[in-house]
């Protein structure tokens, strides 16, 4: 007894694992084939509606053929006969927009057909083709092509080993007395169609997938050039807000001593202003220090494109004859024009201006080659609009190679100055872009970008 117990308990345990797996599967063919679910077939991208018809049209010629076939050859009533074509000639329709069900509709044709057909086998009689009509042969394969197209691959496969099973049960196992067998041939049509459809979905499946990975790289491009756009205008913030800072805790300082006689309360505020001044100076500094590289301790190259040391001062309209000379020098013919009073500016509003006419400049550079550019500062009252237009290009530019977001930096620049941007073709075939800083928006001083030599924007 002691030599059978560990035998006894190990057989329960294979026969319970045995029997969990098959629950398991059983589960699992119940959950992907016995389902209603609608996965109707997309019209097609040429002729939208040209699938739909072809199966439709093939879906009547089962049902003229199938019925003929088990009435007039099969020897079943011509009534029974046209309802069993009827199934399988309504599976295909119905694998249009329910390939599951569709699937039940036409093994259940064909088992009732074969069913039926046999009872009416007698031996030394006409040998009738069977259990697979040839109608029905044709119908099925529809409806398993448009299974695999639209249900996953192993869907497929359980509707294909389960057609092959119900096939050489019914012919194998059950058999018949006077026909000839279609199964063999049947099941290898079949399992052809399936792989057929299934590399099509696979297909189908991996083109969509590129063109919505193509869509999100393009989102997720843009994004991150907003990000850099705005991490670049923080890098700038240190350069004209610092220096600020840097005078009013020197003013601090120096104020008690052109005063004659300062009490008390007036050094202790100042030197709080002085101290408040300072600190803030230090944890800008420490802010936005990790902006200006990937690397801090890596010395900055000039943003500015120019050749200027990393922390040079910003750029204002005071070198706007230097940028001009030199767009000239690279062969653009640029004229510029001015018109108002000039007053001072905030600095974020120069330093804005200089870089959407260096940006439009370049771009014209760019796209445009053969045409000649205008630059126009009209200043107003309440504020500065800037234009820079240039004509019809006389040549075809050569492809670029930048990233095409020059437009997307200039109108965050102007956004954050609470201005206005257009960009738009000119009607003798230029390009104009006109922006308007108002001089009392939010002085936005770090609203500025690098120099556009590395942006890709039509002129």
């Amino acid at each position: 007894m002691s030599r059978v117990e560990p035998v006894k308990r190990w057989g329960k345990r294979q026969g319970a694992w045995l029997w969990a797996r098959a629950e398991r599967m059983l589960r699992v063919l119940h959950d992907d084939l016995w389902t209603w679910r609608a996965d109707p077939l997309p019209p097609s991208v040429w002729l939208r509606w040209f699938p739909h018809g072809v199966v439709l049209l093939a879906a009547f010629g089962v049902l003229v053929g199938d019925a003929a076939q088990l009435g007039d050859n099969g020897g079943i009533e011509p009534g029974f006969a046209f309802l069993i074509a009827v199934a399988q000639a309504g599976a295909m329709a119905l694998a249009l927009w329910r390939p599951v069900a569709a699937w039940w509709l036409s093994m259940a044709g064909m088992l009732v057909g074969a069913f039926a057909v046999r009872a009416e086998m007698v031996p030394g009689g006409y040998e009738f083709t069977w259990p697979w009509t040839a109608a029905g042969l044709i119908g099925h394969l529809f409806v398993m092509l448009l299974l695999a197209l639209r249900v996953r691959t192993r869907v497929s496969l359980e509707a294909l080993a389960l057609t092959a099973l119900t096939t050489y049960l019914v012919q194998g196992v059950m058999g018949a007395a006077n026909y000839l067998p279609t199964g063999q041939l049947a099941v290898i049509l079949f399992t052809v169609v399936v792989v057929l459809g299934t590399a099509l979905r696979g297909r189908r499946e991996a083109r969509d997938e590129l063109a919505e990975q193509t869509t999100l790289t393009a989102e997720e491009r843009a994004r991150r050039t907003l990000l850099e756009e705005r991490g670049r205008i923080a890098r700038e913030l240190h350069d004209v807000v610092a220096h600020h800072m840097s005078v009013i805790s020197i003013q601090a300082q120096v104020a008690p001593l052109l005063v004659e006689n300062p009490s008390d309360e007036l050094k202790e505020n100042l030197a709080g202003i002085r101290q408040n001044a300072l600190e803030a100076l230090t944890e800008l500094r420490r802010v936005l220090g990790v902006l200006r590289a990937e690397h801090p301790e890596v010395p900055v190259a000039s943003e500015a494109g120019d050749g200027a040391a990393p922390h040079a001062p910003q750029p204002t309209l005071d070198r706007l004859d230097a940028l001009v000379d030199n767009i000239r020098a690279a062969g653009l013919i640029v004229t510029t024009d001015s018109s108002g009073t000039r007053r001072p500016l905030p600095p974020g509003v120069e330093l804005s201006a200089y870089r959407i006419v260096q940006e439009a400049l370049s771009n014209v550079l760019r796209h445009a080659p053969g045409a000649t550019a205008r630059v126009r500062l009209v200043h107003l009252p309440i504020g500065l609009r800037v234009e820079v237009t240039n004509t019809r290009p006389k040549r075809v530019p050569a492809p670029s190679q930048g990233a095409g977001h020059g437009l997307l930096g200039m109108r965050e620049r102007v956004a954050m100055l609470d201005g206005t941007l257009t960009a738009h073709p000119t009607p003798d075939g230029g390009y104009q872009v006109a922006a308007l800083l108002p001089a009392d928006g939010p002085d936005m001083s770090s609203a500025s970008f690098p120099a556009p030599s590395t942006e890709d924007d039509a002129p």
